[in-house]
């Protein structure tokens, strides 16, 4: 019976396929890989001065190691980067913590952990006047202020069709290469921008396709 996942970071790293381009075994899917490189882009632009940034991500997961390779793109913009890393939601607020007065704004990946406790990393982000961009936009609305955002149904539907595929012996699992997000939407969270004294450029504002 073949498996069609969704929302899987990276389904070569979890080692349910031989390669994200030939997956060779049963399993194939859609991937939730962030669109990093233009989420570091969105937060440079909220907090232009940035010249550290503060990432949370728990070290057991492996979509968020991934996702860590914030370093890389943010080397380019001559912006450093000062990890935390989390076990559980209790490690979260001390983290958080730990970053304050060293960093200019945070970046969360896709992180189950962090996901679930976003309103905890606000108690400490909020009165810091720490912009945080997030991963999905869930999370956004949870207590960050901005994200270039994987849709989730969107990718659903996507996995859908794949499965449609398969069961209509258009192809195999075999050689169905995993697919990623066909476009990202921009998520807003205007409360808590005005909490933190954070302007939203108004391109933004008007590509903003929900908002609270």
């Amino acid at each position: 019976i073949p498996i069609v996942a969704t929302a899987v970071t990276d389904y070569e790293a979890a080692k349910l396929v031989a390669s994200n381009s030939e997956p060779k075994g049963n399993v194939t899917g859609t991937s939730d890989m962030n669109p990093i490189k233009e989420q570091l882009e969105l937060l440079l632009k909220l907090v232009p001065g940035a010249k550290t940034i503060g990432t949370i991500y728990c070290s057991s997961e492996v979509n968020s190691q991934l996702q860590a390779e914030l370093k890389k793109y943010a080397a380019e913009k001559g912006v450093q980067v000062e990890e935390a890393t989390v076990s559980n939601v209790n490690d979260i607020q001390q983290a958080a913590q730990s970053l304050v007065g060293k960093v200019d704004a945070v970046y969360v990946p896709t992180d189950n952990v962090l996901a679930s406790a976003m309103p905890t990393l606000a108690q400490v982000t909020e009165p810091a006047k720490l912009a945080v961009v997030c991963g999905e936009g869930g999370m956004v609305m949870a207590g960050g202020v901005a994200t270039l955002a994987i849709d989730y149904y969107q990718l659903g539907e996507q996995t859908g069709e794949m499965a449609g595929d398969i069961l209509s012996g258009k192809t195999k699992p075999q050689t169905m290469p995993i697919q990623l997000q066909k476009s990202f939407k921009v998520i807003i969270n205007k409360e808590n921008a005005e909490k933190i004294g954070i302007k939203i450029p108004e391109d933004l504002l008007k590509a903003a396709e929900s908002s609270k």
